[in-house]
């Protein structure tokens, strides 16, 4: 059974500056940079008539993980997640290295108030028994953290270029 996520995150930039650094490579490259974790690279970007995609890599070191998903990896995590963004709104899909699971869901940016509100609505699938649930909860709350932290960067980042 899949676990249904919705997580919002907002700034005080507006939507349309905030989805221009989300299409932006320099801004993608400088995120990864500063919360990629291990080995976190742009694995690949294209940009047209106001349209992009790309895909990230990201790791978490095994010691940032919880138990539960440490025996399962017997290592550090490998995240692949691919986005496509287009007008606002994107989507996302999302793996990860030896687990039978995915995220898959869509972005929209929105203005709200004098900034903007950046919301995924999405679904945690694991296909593992007994332990799926568990690590799809466990997914979606690492999700919501990592969304938090990539809000604040944004925020910070378009701050300091004026």
């Amino acid at each position: 059974m899949a676990r249904r996520i919705e997580h919002h995150t907002t700034s005080p930039h507006s939507a349309e500056k905030v989805f221009g650094a989300l299409v932006d490579e320099t801004y993608l490259r400088d995120r990864l940079a500063a919360i990629g974790g291990t080995n976190a690279e742009l694995v690949s970007f294209s940009s047209s008539d106001g349209k992009a995609s790309y895909e990230l890599k990201q790791g978490v070191p095994a010691e940032h993980l919880p138990s539960m998903a440490k025996s399962l990896l017997g290592g550090d995590l490998v995240i692949k997640r691919v986005e496509s963004w287009a007008a606002g709104a994107g989507t996302v899909e999302v793996t990860l290295s030896g687990v039978p699971g995915r995220l898959d869901g869509g972005f929209t940016i929105t203005g709200n108030g004098s900034g903007s509100k950046l919301t995924l609505t999405g679904e945690v699938k694991v296909s593992i028994p007994l332990m799926g649930g568990k690590l799809e909860k466990v997914i979606a709350e690492q999700v919501a953290v990592l969304l938090d932290k990539e809000s604040e960067f944004t925020s910070e980042w378009l701050a300091n270029r004026g």
